[in-house]
This record gives C-alpha cells, structure tokens and sequence, in this order.
C-alpha cells in the first residue's frame, strides 16, 4: 500500500475511533500547556494536548493526512493526563489518545515477528500470573546464579542503549511467588475461601474489630518486581481493621493493553476482574498501584456497551487507593515512636493524582509516622517520565523529563524519595542512578515506608 493509501486508511480508521463530542469539547484555551510535560520540554504546540486534539480533529475532518508525523505526536504523549484537571471544559483527553492510538495500532504495519512478539507478551504472558510467576523465576535466577555479574564483567550489556543498561542495574529483585504464595510460605495468618462463581481466594482476617472486606489487586509486574511491597500493604490494611481477599483468578488491569491501542485485550481482562471481584463479595478494592487503581476506575466507560456493564459500574465506584483506605476509612495505624528520624519527598502518581485524584493521603500519612519529616518537592504533579512503557520506547524525552524531576528532588536534601506507583518507583530509583545520588537518598513504595515504621510491639 503506497503512503497515501496508508495515510487514508488511518484517517479513515480515525473518523470512525475518535469520540467527536470530545473533539468539539476542547475551546483551545490552553491551560492544558503548562500542565503537559512534553509541551513544557519541546515548547511545540503540536506536543500539547491542544495540538494534538487538532491535529485529530484536522486527521478526522480531512484537512491533513494521518502522516508519520502525526503518529509521531501521538506516540510521543506520555498518557499523564495533567491536562484533565487543568481543564475548564473537562475534555477527556485520556481517551482520545487511547482511542487515536488504537486506530494506529490497528493500521500500523509491522514486522511479522515483532507483531507476533508484542502479541504473545500482551496476551498471553502478562495477563496470566502463572506465566508471570515463570518470568519472575527467570529473572530472580539472572540475579542471584552469579549470571548478572558475569554478563556485566564480559560486557554483554554493551549490546543494549544506555537507558536499558541504568534500568537493569536499578531492576529490584524479582520473585516467582507473588503475594499468595509469598503471605502463606512466611506463615503468616490466611485461610481459604471459595467465591460465589467457585474460585479460590485467600481471606487475611483483620486485627481486631472488621472495618470492611476489602479486595487487593495484585496487577502483574507488582506481584514479580514488588512482592514484598504486596506484602507490607496487606499487613498495614489488617493493623487499620480490614479484612483482606486475594482472589485468585484476578488478572491484569489492562493498562498497558489500552494505552498501547490494544483496548479490546483490555476489555477482556476487565470482563473478568469485575465478576472476579464482584463474586469475592468485597466492599472495596485496594490498589497499591496508581496505574492500575486509575484504569479500574474506568471500567464503567471501557465497559458501558457490554453485558457486563453493571459489574464494571460495581467495581469502578469501589476502587481505592491504599493511601485512601488507610487514611479515611481505617483505624489509625501504631506507629514506633523510637525510629530514627529521615526526611522524605513525596512524588504524584500522575494517574494517581490526575484520575483518582488522589493528593491529601499521602502526604497526610507520611507526616502522621513519628520522625518522617515531608519536604514538598517543587513539580511533584509533574510526570516524572515513566509513564508504563514509555521510558522505553521513547528513552529520550524520558530521560530529558526525568533529569529535570531529579534536580527538584535534590534540591529537598530528603533521604527517602516516596511513590505509589511500581513505574514511577522504578524511574525514582533510575534518577537516583543517573543522578549519582545512591548512597545518600533511597526510591520506595509509600506502603514499604509506612511498614517499615510500625510499631514492634504491635507485630
């Protein structure tokens, strides 16, 4: 097919996808430019969400070709939604790019191998957490057979870009359990319960008088890359007086699948975390993870024109942060008074704050632990640069993002940089690498932190 040929089946395709009441919603105000950190970077109006709203609306009305330049724009938006809450006219910007870059991911030419590649990791790897458990498996024998040492020692990783080589050395360490297996193998008290539609699932009873049930999702690089983050958030829910439910058939939020164009994978997997967790009969559903907490949220509009409706209506009104259900629904959290004290820094989940809205817990949980002193950190709403999978397919705006975070972050002089986001964390602990500032200042988890202060007497 020549470029024109390709170019109109993608405006076409467009015409089709895109949400045209959003379109027209957008009055070109631009108070989304000072909230959108590529506009902020390139000073390009094209890499605005203004711009990149009217270069839909040209694409779809016929007065420019969807040309690589557009689909360059439209790659190269990080997905932060700052722009949302800087809104007047509350356009839904999020999904017009989800639904933009499904139009190009539908018409995008690529490699066989490379489609069947990012197919096979899409669907039949990351969803499933015991194929997830094999690549966990994988990983924590490259760290600890002595492989990581000598493939650095023989200059293997030379063959990588540079960003790749600084994400590898920062990887935390990777398990084959996730949190089931991890909670029962620490024989930490757990039973096991059948759901309404006969699933599995592992109850954690709460300590003292039961607030509520609550349901934890696990997602899928939380549960390899994080287990011991699951863990110490499962332990602050039970000390604040929840009861706490793993089910087992939970699957990935799908994220990842709809910010890449691939919204009827995500769709599929939300069809079964909301009859999942509606069959498990919780009151809420606790994430750990911004990303994925933001993305369930939404499950009433990814599933509006289904037969699951109701259920993705059930499950979106209850999710919530474990910031927000230790914060204002549990009892308050004892913590040891002897800990020696450190100063923190808090940065915004993007999708945490500019979905959930999310900002108060945090930070008031953060203050509440005797001896953790809270230095705001100057652009904390600002994305750091992560963004899923965009520090790796766009290294260099992400790098440029987060070398200009990282200059914030060392001017609080805080010890513990804090997040509530597994890819946020991972690109705090990739800053403090490039930045040269290990040894004086660690990345970690808001749940890793809180844990990390409880008091001894109360374990």
């Amino acid at each position: 097919m020549t470029d024109a040929g390709k170019s109109g089946a993608l405006a076409e395709r467009l015409r089709v996808t895109l949400d045209a009441e959003q379109l027209t919603n957008c009055m070109r105000c631009g108070f989304c430019q000072t909230a959108c950190p590529t506009f902020n970077e390139t000073g390009l109006e094209a890499a605005s969400p203004r711009g990149r709203i009217a270069l839909m609306k040209a694409v779809a009305d016929g007065f420019m070709p969807a040309d690589e330049a557009f689909v360059e724009q439209m790659d190269l938006c990080l997905g932060c939604r700052a722009c949302e809450p800087a809104c007047p006219s509350d356009v839904k910007y999020g999904r017009l790019i989800e639904q933009a870059r499904e139009a190009i991911a539908v018409e995008r030419k690529q490699a066989p191998h490379v489609r069947l590649f990012g197919k096979m990791a899409m669907e039949r790897v990351i969803p499933r957490h015991e194929v997830m458990r094999w690549v966990g498996r994988a990983l924590k024998w490259y760290q600890r057979s002595g492989m990581r040492t000598a493939v650095r020692k023989a200059g293997l990783l030379k063959v990588l870009p540079r960003h790749m080589r600084e994400m590898e050395a920062v990887l935390p360490e990777a398990s084959d359990r996730g949190i089931i297996r991890e909670w029962q193998a620490r024989g930490l008290p757990a039973s096991w319960e059948t759901d309404a539609r006969g699933g599995r699932m592992l109850v954690i009873p709460a300590e003292g008088e039961k607030v509520a049930r609550v349901g934890l999702f696990r997602g899928c690089i939380m549960d390899v890359l994080f287990v011991s983050t699951h863990v110490n958030t499962v332990r602050l829910l039970v000390k604040a007086g929840f009861e706490v439910v793993i089910p087992e058939r939970q699957t990935c939020c799908g994220a990842l699948h709809a910010h890449t164009g691939n919204t009827g994978t995500a769709r599929n997997l939300a069809l079964e975390n909301a009859a999942v967790f509606r069959a498990a009969k919780v009151d809420w559903i606790a994430s750990n993870a911004g990303g994925c907490g933001a993305y369930l949220q939404e499950y009433d509009h990814l599933l509006h024109d289904t037969a699951a409706a109701e259920d993705g209506a059930w499950l979106a009104e209850r999710v919530k942060d474990l910031s927000e259900l230790l914060a204002d629904y549990g009892r308050p959290l004892k913590f040891d008074d002897a800990k020696a004290p450190v100063t923190a820094t808090y940065q915004d989940s993007c999708h945490l704050r500019n979905v959930m809205r999310v900002q108060r817990q945090p930070r008031q949980l953060i203050r509440s632990a005797p001896g953790v002193s809270l230095r705001e950190l100057a652009g904390a709403d600002r994305c750091c640069g992560s963004a899923g999978i965009y520090n790796l397919v766009q290294p260099e705006m992400s790098s440029s993002i987060l070398d200009h975070k990282m200059e914030h972050v060392e001017a609080t002089g805080a010890q513990v940089l804090v997040t509530t986001n597994p890819g946020c964390l991972l690109q705090m602990k990739w800053g403090i690498h490039r930045s040269g500032l290990e040894g004086r200042m660690e990345a970690v988890h808001l749940a890793d932190l809180l844990a990390g202060r409880l008091d001894a007497a109360d374990e």
